[in-house]
């Protein structure tokens, strides 16, 4: 019987193999491991340095936006500082012309001379405001509103004469007829802080802040009467160069009252018989004419008989734009639509301002 032979494995070889397999699974877990920990996102987990960065973050837009303001104030500063330049150029090339024909003057005309002088005069008052306001700014009056919206576009501001109405009715006091009644039975210092009436006077003070140092001014509030701000006399012209005048019409708003009814017939007809007339008007209003002309004088008007009224003050105005800020009153229909039909018809303008401005 053959004999089997028995083969002999090695311990050895077999640790080995066991070894060389254990060693290739631990380079492989070690490169898995390190993959991961490259390929996952980093997160930063501690809210302190969150904090900081996000308050850098805000820092860095606020100060962009800064960046941008004082860039744009610079630009308009400017601008504003090359159109008084140009202007003080222009009144010293008219000063030396009206210089040239004084002294061209013949003796029989000697009867011209004072009205030239007075003229002179008065440009190179002109010329120095302008030369005074060329490092500071082109504002007799500085005016800064609490809202958003500090410009306003569409409303020439300029004119030789020029003439700011405000309504101070007492429909002034508030938009609703509710309030209104409510309001003008109190005293005279609580009407004085209504908001509405606040916002006239805020809308008043940017027109007059935003005048052209060349122009006159004058500003008349009116209800079923006309009458100065300040002075005594509704004819007066003020220049806007003077800081005084511009203080005291600023200063004389604040202690207008609203009451009484809305006459525009009066008014428009004491705006007419200034002289020299006006060519520019700012009309302050929240509505259409209660009074004048052919009104009825007691009870009630209804909205087509305001509408007549107001049609029939209109037609007193000759050769002036009329630029028309309507705070407008409920209960009447006809007022924005009528006063759109002016701004066209006068070459004005005509705007309804946000809550928020200026």
């Amino acid at each position: 019987m053959a004999r089997k032979k028995i083969r002999n494995t090695s311990t050895f070889s077999l640790s080995f193999l066991d070894i060389m397999s254990c060693g290739l699974g631990a380079a492989v877990l070690i490169f898995l491991l390190l993959k991961h920990v490259v390929d996952a996102p980093v997160t930063m987990q501690d809210p302190q340095v969150m904090s900081e960065i996000s308050l850098l973050e805000e820092e860095i837009l606020a100060g962009e936006k800064d960046l941008v303001r004082i860039r744009n104030t610079m630009s308009d500063t400017s601008d504003e500082s090359v159109i008084a330049q140009g202007l003080a150029r222009r009144i010293q090339d008219d000063i030396d012309k009206l210089q040239a024909e004084i002294e061209e003057i013949q003796p029989e005309s000697d009867n011209n001379v004072p009205g030239l002088k007075a003229k002179i005069a008065r440009l190179a008052r002109q010329k120095r405001a302008l030369e005074a306001e060329i490092p500071a700014g082109n504002k007799a009056y500085e005016f800064t509103g609490d809202g958003e919206r500090q410009y306003l576009t569409g409303v020439r501001l300029g004119g030789e004469n020029v003439l700011i109405l405000v309504d101070a009715s007492a429909s002034m006091l508030d938009e609703s007829i509710v309030n209104v009644l409510r309001r003008r039975n109190m005293r005279d210092e609580f009407k004085l802080q209504a908001p509405k009436w606040n916002r006239t006077l805020a809308i008043t003070q940017w027109i007059v802040a935003n005048l052209p140092m060349t122009s006159d001014f004058q500003v008349l509030a009116f209800n079923d009467d006309v009458k100065p701000v300040f002075g005594d006399q509704v004819d007066n012209w003020y220049q806007v160069a003077d800081r005084a005048s511009v203080a005291s019409a600023v200063q004389g708003m604040s202690t207008v009252v609203p009451e009484k009814g809305t006459n525009l017939h009066k008014v428009f007809e004491a705006a007419m018989a200034m002289r020299p007339k006006p060519d520019n008007i700012f009309l302050i209003t929240d509505g259409l004419p209660t009074q004048g002309g052919d009104a009825p004088t007691s009870g009630s008007i209804s909205g087509r008989d305001r509408l007549r009224v107001f049609n029939d003050a209109v037609g007193l105005l000759k050769g002036v734009s009329v630029n028309t800020f309507l705070l407008p009153m409920e209960g009447d229909p006809y007022a924005a639509a009528a006063f759109w039909r002016l701004a066209i018809r006068s070459r004005g303008s005509f705007v309804t301002p946000a809550r928020d401005w200026p």
